[in-house]
């Protein structure tokens, strides 16, 4: 088992930064691809960003190209999400996720989560 624990989530206003992180600890080596993932109230899970394990592979949701960057440091076992210029509508719970295989981007197909941390984006 993987566990995983978010953390860095909180109150910003519209065009402000957060930086999110997710430790994970456990069978740490079942964790080859990390993720994240957003959910808004009434919507569905969506994919937001994701890294391989050695950190040369990024893959971002086009909606957040640009603005959020994903990384990971493999001594810590954690990897971050780094949000800039923040709009009302990244308002959502954002989950880490992990898989054992890269290039996937449905909920389905990662195995471990994280509980959550709540980002509002104040207009």
């Amino acid at each position: 088992q993987v566990q995983l624990v978010e953390s860095g989530g909180g109150l910003v206003q519209a065009g402000g930064s957060l930086r999110l992180s997710c430790a994970a600890s456990g069978r740490t080596y079942s964790a080859v691809v990390r993720a994240w993932f957003r959910q808004a109230p009434g919507k569905e899970r969506e994919f937001v960003a994701a890294i391989s394990r050695n950190g040369i592979l990024t893959s971002y949701a086009d909606s957040m190209k640009g603005r959020f960057t994903i990384s990971r440091d493999n001594a810590k076992n954690t990897i971050y999400l780094q949000m800039n210029s923040l709009k009302p509508e990244d308002t959502a719970v954002y989950y880490c996720a992990a898989s054992d295989t890269w290039g996937q981007r449905k909920p389905d197909d990662y195995d471990y989560w994280g509980q959550g941390t709540q980002v509002t984006v104040s207009s």
